[in-house]
């Protein structure tokens, strides 16, 4: 099979794009580098000042920033986990297991998507409240522990990855349904676990419309929380704002730049799957 080259034209249009998708963080680096007041100036700075261990200090400490990524990491840890087992043992169920109903209930389930979630606010709020759970890390994390999405994603992955005679030569050798989870669905299942466990941490780390409703910036607030505090007063400083959302991102980049390759090797092997 003859080989495929990228040309100059690909790596060009690759460096534009990739230029592109980094000058957002670029630009926040750089305001947070500098003040508020240089940043109302017209043109706005293109290169870095020297405010930025000042501004990280200030936006650390205003908004609890510690507390906050402490709790954020626990909350997007938990409902990652809990997503990628959850939707796996669902998925599994709705491409290899036959009982009644299993259309029904999967359209049901795929159909919850449709619903806006604004629409739940005010009932999962109450029901909150009646559990007492108001200000806590539960309130964020028991809704979201399961997602429609996984399922589909999961069952999706695992109705092309997963032979039914696998499954059936594990049940001849008397393995149990646990067994079988454990040993032979969990297996096939790892690179989509990867990419949907990757997917929901990343999500439930910028989650902000839930979190803002159960928490409290000065109780046990997530990082998109944290950073509503920042740059009160009758003119926001900017400069801080971004210095804070600027310590919010590097976890996240840090957590790509460890697992990038194992995510992009899930991608790329449910890509091939399906």
């Amino acid at each position: 099979m003859r080989a495929l080259r990228a040309g100059r034209l690909t790596y060009v249009i690759l460096g534009v794009f990739t230029l592109g998708s980094l000058f957002p963080l670029v630009w926040t680096a750089i305001a947070a580098s500098r003040n508020n007041t240089r940043l109302a100036r017209t043109p706005p700075p293109f290169w870095f000042g020297g405010n930025l261990g000042h501004n990280l200090s200030v936006a650390w400490t205003d908004a609890n920033m510690g507390t906050a990524l402490l709790n954020t990491v626990i909350v997007a840890g938990t409902v990652a986990a809990g997503t990628v087992v959850f939707s796996t043992l669902a998925g599994f169920a709705f491409a290899r297991l036959r009982f009644r109903g299993s259309r029904v209930l999967l359209t049901l389930v795929v159909g919850t998507m449709l619903i806006p979630p604004q629409l739940s606010v005010v009932p999962l709020y109450m029901l909150i409240a009646e559990l007492s759970w108001t200000d806590r890390l539960q309130a964020v994390v028991l809704p979201t522990l399961v997602s429609a999405f996984g399922v589909f994603f999961m069952r999706q992955y695992l109705a092309q990855a997963l032979p039914a005679e696998l499954v059936e030569a594990a049940r001849t050798d008397g393995a149990s349904s646990l067994r079988v989870v454990w040993h032979v669905v969990f297996p096939v299942a790892r690179p989509a676990m990867a990419v949907l466990g990757m997917l929901t941490f990343v999500t439930a780390w910028n989650d902000f419309f839930w979190p803002i409703v159960a928490l409290t910036q000065n109780g046990s607030p997530t990082v998109q929380v944290a950073l509503t505090g920042l740059g009160r007063g009758y003119v926001p400083d900017q400069s801080v704002i971004m210095a804070g959302a600027l310590l919010g991102t590097l976890p996240l980049l840090l957590v790509f730049l460890l697992f990038g390759r194992q995510i992009v090797g899930g991608i790329m092997q449910g890509a091939v799957k399906g």
